[in-house]
């Protein structure tokens, strides 16, 4: 059974049509991820709205072909510009920047172009194994592990997310709950807080949400960078001993991808964090240490292992739990849910050869990468000279179709205008928008789920005690929060004091 679904997504893949597609959403993921300012999770949500109307396996290949080529190509500006084109490439400008300095640009990217597609291929497996696990596991959840669950992905994802204080990132999941509560509730069917408003009353849409909170930030930011001069030419890619150097390095390149698809799977942390943990693992098992910032083979070799395994890892809780990774893999998750496939524990059930499908649309992105990636970064010195007075009208614009595409409704774009507005308010509190956009995908199962167990208790939340995984949830739940406001701190403090 198992062949047969992945010999038909095989079959899906290789058509001529989705072969044009694969190419050439991965290409513009790869243009994406180079240019400094627009991030994997923009891309994604630009494209989902765009591929709306598509046929739904060329759908999710073109999503999962821009996913891969965003995350990857964030490596070249890193490398030729020392700034990186997305977060995830953010360790890789600490070696790859100093090798192009010395002439080694092209080797710096057939190194982490090359561990790109590898740690996207290791993730791959995880994938195609650990999901059936999980989802199997899940299960057992009914409304009151689902309700913690929610909260759980939403508190881990804000504590993470936030950089200087884990309320900002609380509040941010609480106000994109709020904002879920919007329209026709799915328990009674009840309309709140809609105002009479018809467009309401059929919930904020999730596209224009997430083109507004990751579009107009990214848009006004991008014009307040400096730009920096890159470097004048790419080098030879030295294919060879490239080639040689990865595979007599192959232990740090299954370490990294080990620790990138763990990373991934926690909910709301990100391939930024898997590129710097596995950076930092490789650094302090090193031998020479004192190498790394100043051209370290090994370190880009780590890095771009490890955010690109996130991928993988992102995707995991999202086909089991519903629960994305990461920021890219929350706009995939509701690229899922509008494509009429519903991940979670009944996945398995009621569509088990999509997790499949998926595994293979991965693999075919990542090579589909690989070759598009070296042939890119010739031209990706002229591509980092573009003005920013001119690339992101045109962002801009794309923002606009992709929002009024959902419905081919006005009300949509101003929508995304409003989030946008929201966007870019939390942008300069400091406040992070993936919380907030988790709590608006995650705010219809919260609601459903607590009103269903409380329903079926007569009220009582008392059942929320007696079940051992709602302790699990609620256990961690606490600690993390106590964590945060410096409670086990203060205790050990007073211990070690006395």
């Amino acid at each position: 059974m198992v062949g047969t679904y992945l010999m038909d997504a095989i079959a899906t893949v290789l058509q001529p049509f989705n072969l044009v597609v694969l190419f050439v959403s991965t290409l513009a993921g790869l243009v994406m991820g180079i240019l400094p300012g627009l991030s994997a999770t923009m891309a994604i949500a630009l494209l989902t709205g765009l591929t709306y109307n598509f046929p739904t396996q060329s759908a999710l290949i073109a999503l999962l072909g821009i996913y891969v080529g965003s995350i990857s190509g964030g490596c070249q500006s890193a490398i030729l510009l020392n700034m990186p084109g997305t977060p995830a490439s953010a360790a890789t400008a600490l070696d790859g920047f100093p090798m192009a300095k010395q002439g080694k640009g092209g080797y710096a990217i057939f190194l982490a172009t090359t561990c790109s597609m590898l740690g996207t291929m290791i993730s791959v497996v995880f994938v195609l194994t650990l999901t059936p696990l999980l989802t199997a596991m899940a299960l057992k959840f009914k409304s009151w592990e689902f309700f913690l669950l929610t909260i759980f992905g939403i508190v881990i994802c804000g504590t993470i997310t936030a950089q200087d204080n884990a309320l900002k990132g609380w509040i941010s999941g609480l106000l994109g709950l709020i904002v879920a509560q919007i329209g026709m509730d799915t328990v009674d069917s009840f309309p709140r807080f809609c105002y009479g408003n018809v467009n309401m009353m059929a919930t904020i849409q999730l596209i224009p949400v997430m083109i507004g909170l990751f579009g107009f930030p990214e848009i006004i930011k991008s014009f307040k960078r400096e730009e920096d001069a890159p470097v004048e030419q790419v080098s030879d890619f030295e294919i060879k001993k490239g080639c040689k150097t990865v595979f007599s390095h192959f232990g740090i390149v299954l370490r990294s991808a080990l620790i990138g698809v763990c990373v991934g799977i926690i909910p709301g942390v990100g391939e930024d964090t898997g590129g710097w943990l596995s950076y930092w693992a490789t650094k302090t098992t090193s031998k020479h240490p004192e190498n790394f910032g100043k051209g370290e083979e090994t370190a880009i070799i780590s890095s771009e292992t490890g955010n690109n395994s996130c991928i993988g890892g992102a995707i995991i809780p999202v086909l089991s739990l519903a629960v994305p990774g990461s920021a890219p893999a929350a706009v995939l998750l509701a690229a899922f849910l509008m494509h009429n496939y519903r991940p979670g524990p009944l996945l398995m059930t009621e569509s088990p050869d999509f997790v499949y499908r998926i595994g293979i649309y991965l693999l075919f992105a990542s090579v589909a990468m690989w070759l598009l990636a070296l042939v890119l970064a010739r031209m990706t010195i002229k591509m980092l000279r573009i003005k920013k007075k001119i690339l992101m009208p045109i962002v801009y614009t794309l923002c606009v179709v992709g929002a009024y595409l959902i419905n081919y409704n006005l009300f949509d774009v101003k929508v995304m205008f409003v989030f946008g507005l929201v966007g870019l308010l939390l942008n300069q509190m400091a406040i992070p928008a993936a919380p907030f956009l988790l709590g608006v995908i995650l705010g219809p199962m919260t609601d459903s789920n607590l009103r269903r167990a409380l329903k079926l208790s007569d009220g009582s939340i008392l059942p929320m005690f007696q079940r051992p995984i709602c302790l699990f949830f609620l256990l961690v739940i606490v600690s993390m929060i106590l964590a945060q406001v410096g409670f086990f701190s203060w205790i050990f403090g007073e211990r070690k004091a006395e």
